[in-house]
């Protein structure tokens, strides 16, 4: 399974000067977490609209949220299914030619997909409609491919499983088929413990068996197939003798063409299904470039909403990305507690034991907005 990277995105209120703001953190962390990857998060001046709306966009973010993580993470849990089974892997996604991480950790806002004029839930409204496409286009295209993946699947059932079930044409050759006025030739299923009861008895089973004329065809690690050559009119007396003595007189009509059919079915199948594995796997690759740039403007519109809720108007904020190694986790959350001190961001502090986003806090538990995104 593929490594998760874990990222907090977080917000700050900014007393005076984001500069000022933002360099101070940066020594913060340089000196007591020097480990911490810390990067500046490109939240543009969105439309702020009424307080009203802001609440109740808000109570949305967090399902949205979970519902484009989740987008983003099927599809790409299925690239990896479709690398594994092709045994040959792309190395490692990228967001509009740009590596994933980098592209949250340079996130730079769309403003001719999304124009900051337009009102919040426009915004979300759009990027939700958007992932919501490519996830019902992705139900389809796998739905499609594992279709062919399951008839492919059952032919080869068919033709790598028992005597008592597979399909019997690759065993018997045309020779071994006597079919005349009065001849016909059967196809005995015998269990392997059974094959001296049959050798001994078939031609006993019925009236009109042709003497030693059964012939051992195929062998497996349960049947033996053999024929037998009888007259056709006590072919139905046959059967139900040998079905008592607990033999299997299986249905077969040899057929070069049909064989022949099912060889080019099968040859078909398989181009159909490496056709559909490259361009299922090519859709995803893109698609999860789609869905992740759509999932960091989702969170850039989060983070702009849940700073104005937090720390009022005007909007004066500084938005970072972090990657905090998890023994430096708690030490992080103590540094940017402490870098809030305002009368909006001091009510939320808590003199309990520091939680940590993502393990079991919630972002309400801090004086500061946080919420965690995981990279896998």
């Amino acid at each position: 399974m593929a490594a998760v990277n874990r990222y907090w995105v977080v917000s700050l209120p900014v007393q005076t000067a984001a500069a000022s703001l933002w360099s101070r953190l940066q020594d913060a962390v340089s000196k007591h977490s020097f480990d911490t990857p810390l990067y500046r998060f490109n939240t543009p001046d969105l439309r702020v609209g009424t307080l009203d709306s802001l609440l109740s966009l808000s109570d949305d973010l967090v399902k949205s949220n979970s519902f484009i993580e989740g987008v983003s993470h099927k599809i790409r849990r299925q690239i990896e299914e479709l690398e594994r089974v092709s045994g040959v892997y792309g190395g490692a996604l990228t967001v509009d030619g740009v590596p994933v991480d980098s592209f949250l950790t340079r996130f730079v806002w769309d403003e001719a997909r999304y124009p900051t004029m337009s009102p919040l839930k426009e915004i979300v409204d759009s990027i939700h409609s958007q992932v919501v496409k490519i996830e019902d286009d992705l139900k389809v295209r796998v739905a499609e491919y594992n279709n062919v993946r399951s008839q492919l699947n059952t032919i080869n059932r068919k033709q790598s499983g028992s005597i008592a079930v597979r399909d019997l044409s690759g065993l018997v050759k045309p020779e071994d088929i006597i079919t005349s006025e009065h001849l016909v030739t059967l196809l005995a299923v015998v269990p392997k413990y059974s094959q001296k009861d049959w050798l001994s008895s078939y031609e006993t089973l019925t009236t009109y068996v042709v003497p030693r004329s059964s012939k051992k065809l195929h062998e497996d690690n349960e049947y033996a197939l053999y024929t037998v050559t009888l007259f056709g009119r006590v072919a139905d007396n046959f059967k139900t003798s040998a079905r008592e003595r607990g033999f299997q007189i299986r249905d077969f009509e040899y057929s070069p063409e049909a064989q022949q059919s099912r060889q080019q079915e099968l040859e078909k199948l398989v181009q159909d299904q490496e056709n559909m594995k490259s361009s299922l796997l090519q859709w995803c690759c893109f698609s999860y470039g789609e869905v992740f740039s759509s999932w960091m403007h989702f969170c850039a519109v989060r983070v702009f909403a849940e700073s104005i809720l937090r720390y009022g108007l005007p909007p004066s904020f500084l938005s970072v990305v972090l990657a905090p190694p998890v023994k430096s986790e708690k030490k992080v959350c103590s540094i940017l507690e402490q870098m809030c001190s305002t009368t909006n961001s001091i009510f939320w502090k808590s003199t309990d034991e520091v939680n940590v986003p993502g393990i079991g806090g919630e972002a309400e538990a801090y004086p500061y907005v946080s919420f965690t995104i995981n990279i896998i």
